[in-house]
């Protein structure tokens, strides 16, 4: 089964920090990352996607992506 999660944040390092996090636990980059402008909080907000492939199981909408 293949995964899909959207990791989003703060263009700071703690979003650094998560797409490192989904790296090490065997996610992979799935395109380019994103930017956005968030005008009410005067803010830059990132975006990356990554998949994951999971031998063994079947999706279930209760799955919590991020225990894979």
């Amino acid at each position: 089964m293949k995964l899909y999660r959207f990791l989003s944040g703060p263009d700071d390092s703690s979003f650094c920090h998560k797409v490192t996090a989904a790296l090490n636990k065997g996610w992979q980059l799935h395109g380019s990352p994103t930017y956005a402008y968030n005008a009410l909080t005067g803010t830059i907000q990132c975006g990356q996607a990554v998949t994951k492939e999971v031998e063994g199981k079947d999706y279930s909408p209760e799955m919590k992506l991020g225990e894979q």
